[in-house]
């Protein structure tokens, strides 16, 4: 299990993120504009800059819905690799069984 504050320092960043999504893409889309003037291209940039830097989607960690493990994560899932097993044995996830030859 992953400590506490690291899961809910991760939830903060997914929250914040979502909060200036707009925001940053407005400012994303103007200093991408090659139309538009190199002075607006940097205002916008140096407000880009001025933004938290938890604010960026990138910064956010995929982590287990379970345990908060933030390796060996299955996206489709949403789980670490070692409770996607676990839950595969019991037969708790629709459609996946573990394979035996």
């Amino acid at each position: 299990m992953a400590k506490t504050s690291s899961v809910y320092r991760n939830l903060k960043r997914v929250k914040m993120a979502a909060k200036f999504a707009n925001r940053r893409q407005k400012l994303k889309n103007i200093v991408m504009d090659k139309n538009a003037s190199p002075e607006d291209r940097f205002q916008a940039t140096l407000k880009l800059a001025e933004l938290p830097r938890n604010s960026a989607k990138i910064r956010a960690r995929n982590r287990c819905k379970l345990t908060g493990r933030s390796r060996g994560y299955y996206r489709k899932f949403g789980l670490s690799r070692v409770e996607l097993r676990d839950m595969a044995g019991f037969g708790e996830i629709p459609g996946l069984v573990k394979s035996s030859w």
